[in-house]
Parts: structure tokens; C-alpha cells; sequence
């Protein structure tokens, strides 16, 4: 699979070739909303200080972009760990503002028409699809939570919960920070190799300034293999955030003064 720049209605998107029509799906950029200053324009995070008339309307024309129908939202607190949710009628909100009582760093369910959110502005969003099963899954991997095992972790509630069946699992990542300008001290990398032992040593390269660069994707890619994924359902986005800042925030480059993308998911 491949992970592809579409636009509509002046909102340009991505979304993973091979997810097929019975999910609708979306990897946000910056572009084609109404925010204003330091969130221009798709700004999609609610707890960034925008003005939250601009925030709603850009969900309504990010979700039109991506076919997704608002209304019926599942959202979370991400606090950068390893914990994926079942969502349930319990769990779902009409507005991106209404309040979120729960934290987790993933979020997954079977009810069609719901969507799942997750933001990013530099740490890997992942979206999961079991056609079979017709389960989605949506999480939120920076370095701590790709340490934790969060997407493996995905995996297995799926097959647990749902009885999902690895080999059938869809994996889309998305733009995130690219290992070139994820340059870390010695703790992301003995965060991996505690987690991963020397199988991550592939995707961590020592810089000639004695820092480290960390390939996220790539280490969520691995892991996702490890978990039983046939490699040719996983799509991996090659766009870097930090690198790209015309169309997408960057914490490591812009700070808190920045919007968030959203990565969105939903059972047709």
C-alpha cells in the first residue's frame, strides 16, 4: 500500500491507498482551513487557544474532505503512553469541544459511523483497518509511546477484543517527523533498544555531533511486522513535519505556537 496527497474543496489531505470503500479516512495537513495568525488555516487541535467557531468549522471541512460524517466523535486525552481504548456509545461526542473524562494514547471500536481522532504535530499517527472484522483503530506513537509498544499494542486489543486476525490488518502511518531532523540525546535510543533489544539498531544512526537520529516510522513499521502484519498492508508516509512547514506543524520546530493536524477514521 501507499500513502497518497489528495485535495478537496481546497483541503489537501493523505489517506492510504488500499483501505478500500468501507472506511473513510484522513491524515490532515495545515492547509484549506479558516484559523487565523500562528493557526493558519486547518488548525484542528482544541486546546491549542483558537478561536473554537474556526476549529469546528475546519472539522467540517476536513471530515467532508475525507467523506467522514461528523456528529458522532471519539476523542482522548494523549498523555505519550501505550494505552489503546474500546470505544463504545458511552464514549462518543457531537462536538470537538465537548469534554473527554478519559486518557489514552489510542482508540479503537466496531460501531460504524463512528469517527476516531487522534492529533499530532510531529509524533506518528497510525490508522488500522480489519476488512474482515470491519474494526478500526486510530493511536498516537511519539517516541514514548512507540518505546511502550502502543501500535503493537493496537494489534493485539484487536484481536482480543474483536478477534481480529493480524494477517487481515490494514495499517496506514502518516506524516510524522522523519529521522533526519529527529535528532535525540541517548535516552530515545535506550528507550528502543530496552524495548526492542538490537533489532531497532537498523533504524537508530549516531550523528557525527555524537547526538542520535531516530527513525519512528520505521520502528513502527518493524514493530508492526513483529506483531503478525504482512508488510505489503502497511503504508508508510515518507513526509517529514518538521521538514514540511508550509503544510504541517512542528512541535521541535514552532513550539506550543503552532495548530495540530488530526488523523481521522470511521466504518462506512
Amino acid at each position: 500500500m501507499e500513502i497518497t496527497e489528495r485535495t478537496h474543496n481546497s483541503v489537501t489531505y493523505l489517506a492510504a491507498e488500499g483501505f478500500g470503500a468501507g472506511v473513510r479516512h484522513g491524515f490532515s495537513t495545515r492547509l484549506g482551513g479558516v484559523s487565523e495568525g500562528m493557526w493558519a488555516s486547518l488548525n484542528l487541535g482544541v486546546s491549542r487557544g483558537d478561536d473554537p467557531d474556526h476549529v469546528r468549522e475546519n472539522y467540517r471541512r476536513f471530515f467532508a474532505a475525507i467523506g467522514v460524517e461528523g456528529g458522532r466523535l471519539a476523542m482522548t486525552n494523549q498523555i505519550h503512553g501505550g494505552a489503546v481504548r474500546t470505544v463504545t456509545t458511552a464514549d462518543l461526542k457531537a462536538d470537538p469541544y465537548d469534554k473527554v473524562t478519559y486518557e489514552a494514547d489510542g482508540l479503537m471500536t466496531d460501531l460504524p459511523g463512528v469517527a476516531l481522532v487522534i492529533y499530532s504535530a510531529d509524533c506518528i499517527p497510525i490508522l488500522f483497518y480489519d476488512p474482515e472484522r470491519r474494526v478500526i483503530a486510530a493511536v498516537h506513537a511519539g517516541w514514548r509511546g512507540t518505546a511502550a509498544g502502543i501500535a503493537t499494542a493496537a494489534v493485539a486489543r484487536m484481536k482480543d477484543v474483536y478477534g481480529c486476525r493480524p494477517e487481515n490488518i490494514l495499517a496506514a502511518i502518516g506524516p510524522g517527523i522523519g529521522p533526519d531532523c529527529f535528532e535525540t540525546h541517548e535516552d530515545v535510543p535506550n528507550a528502543m533498544t530496552a524495548a526492542l533489544s538490537t533489532a531497532v539498531l537498523q533504524h537508530i544512526k549516531i550523528k557525527e555531533n555524537g547526538k542520535f537520529s531516530v527513525d519512528l516510522k520505521g520502528v513502527n513499521a518493524m514493530r508492526l511486522e513483529q506483531a503478525g502484519l504482512d508488510p505489503a498492508h502497511i503504508a508508510v508516509s515518507q513526509v517529514c513535519t518538521a521538514c514540511d512547514q508550509e503544510r504541517f506543524w512542528s512541535h521541535r520546530r514552532q513550539g506550543t505556537s503552532r495548530g495540530s493536524m488530526a488523523a481521522a477514521i470511521q466504518l462506512a
